[in-house]
C-alpha cells in the first residue's frame, strides 16, 4: 500500500474514531442532544457543508481550491428569490439557479486554466464579485413565501425520524462522488494532477480540461446548496451562506484532504464534515457564542493543516533513522 494512501486510511481512522467518540459523550453528557429535532437539525444544518464538500475534495484533491462557494449559495439564493418576487415558477427558478452556478464554476475554471492565475487569488476576488452581485439583485430584502411544499422538503423529515428529506439526495450525490474519485479513470487522474501535475500532462491526462470541469461541479452543487439553503431555512437574502467557505475547507482538510493535493478519501472528507457539524451543534446546546465557535472553527482548521504536516516529518524521520540503523 502507498505511503500516502496509509496516510489517508490512519487519519481517516483517526477522525472516524474521535467523531464516535464525539457522538457517544453528547448522547450521554449534552442535555437534549440525542432528540430526533435536533438530531435532524444537526443534520440538516450540515448538510450545505457536506454538498458542497463533495466536489471541494476532488478540487483540492487537484491542487486547486475555490473560495467563492459561499458567494455563490448567496448568489443562487438571492437570484431565487428576485425571480419569486417577480412571479416566476419555482420549477423554472430552480434550473435558472443551477445554470447560474455553472457560470460562476466556468468563470473560477477559466481564469485559473487558461490564464493560468492562482485559485486562491482567483476566488478570493470572485468570491468578493458574487457576493456584491447577490446585493445587487435583493438588495436587503428577505424573501420567505415559497411554495410550501417546497419548504416542507427543506426543512422536513421522514416521519417521527430524525433523518431529513434533503439527506435522500445529498446521500445519492455521495454515492456518485465516491464512486467517480476512487473507481474510475477520472478519480485517479485527480490523484495524479495533485501529486504532480507535470507527470499527470505526460501521462496523458487532461489536465486544464480536468479542473475545468471540477470548478463547474463545485459552482454547479454550490448553487444547488444555494436553493436548499433558502427552503431550509424559508429565507432567500443576499447574505445567506456567508462564511460558509471556511467551514467547509476546515472540514475538508480536518478529514486529512491534503492541501497541496494528491492525497485523501472522500470518507475521510465526511467524516470531518459531521464532526465539524457535530462540534457545532453541541456548542450552540451548550450556549457558545458564534463567535466562539467561529474561533473553534479556525482552529481546527489551523491543527487539520499542520497536524498531517508534523506526522509526516515523524514518520519520515523514523524512516530515515532506521535506514541508517539498518546501513551501520
Amino acid at each position: 500500500m502507498p505511503d500516502s494512501l496509509k496516510h489517508s486510511v490512519r487519519w481517516d481512522t483517526a477522525v472516524g474514531a474521535l467523531l464516535v467518540v464525539l457522538l457517544l459523550c453528547s448522547f450521554a453528557f449534552v442535555d437534549n442532544f440525542g432528540n430526533a429535532l435536533n438530531l435532524s437539525f444537526l443534520i440538516g444544518n450540515t448538510l450545505p457543508i457536506a454538498i458542497i464538500a463533495l466536489p471541494m475534495t476532488m478540487l483540492v484533491i487537484s491542487g486547486e481550491v475555490d473560495l467563492s462557494v459561499g458567494s455563490t449559495v448567496g448568489l443562487s439564493g438571492a437570484v431565487m428569490g428576485a425571480l419569486w418576487n417577480n412571479g416566476m415558477a419555482i420549477e423554472t427558478i430552480i434550473p435558472i439557479c443551477l445554470l447560474l452556478g455553472v457560470v460562476c464554476g466556468l468563470v473560477n475554471g477559466l481564469l485559473v486554466t487558461r490564464l493560468g492565475l492562482p485559485s486562491l487569488a482567483v476566488t478570493i476576488g470572485t468570491m468578493a464579485a458574487y457576493r456584491g452581485i447577490a446585493q445587487i439583485v435583493l438588495g436587503s430584502d428577505s424573501v420567505t413565501d415559497f411554495p410550501s411544499q417546497y419548504l416542507d422538503f427543506g426543512a422536513g423529515r421522514f416521519g417521527d425520524s430524525f433523518v431529513p428529506y434533503a439527506a435522500l439526495p445529498f446521500a445519492v450525490l455521495l454515492a456518485i462522488a465516491v464512486v467517480v474519485l476512487h473507481a474510475t479513470r477520472m478519480g485517479r487522474s485527480l490523484f495524479a494532477t495533485g501529486a504532480n501535475e507535470e507527470a499527470a500532462r505526460f501521462a496523458g491526462v487532461r489536465v486544464k480540461r480536468l479542473k475545468l470541469s471540477m470548478f463547474v461541479t463545485t459552482g454547479l452543487l454550490s448553487a444547488l446548496t444555494g436553493v436548499f439553503w433558502a427552503l431550509h431555512y424559508a429565507s432567500a437574502r443576499y447574505d445567506n451562506a456567508t462564511g460558509l467557505e471556511l467551514s467547509v475547507i476546515a472540514a475538508v482538510l480536518l478529514g486529512g484532504i491534503d492541501f497541496d493535493g494528491g492525497k485523501g478519501t472522500l470518507g475521510g472528507a465526511i467524516a470531518g464534515v459531521f464532526l465539524l457539524g457535530t462540534l457545532q451543534n453541541v456548542m450552540s446546546l451548550l450556549n457558545v457564542s458564534a463567535q466562539s465557535q467561529i474561533v473553534v472553527t479556525g482552529v481546527l482548521l489551523v491543527i487539520s493543516v499542520l497536524a498531517p504536516r508534523v506526522g509526516r516529518q515523524i514518520a519520515q524521520a523514523r524512516s530515515r533513522k532506521r535506514t541508517a540503523e539498518a546501513a551501520t
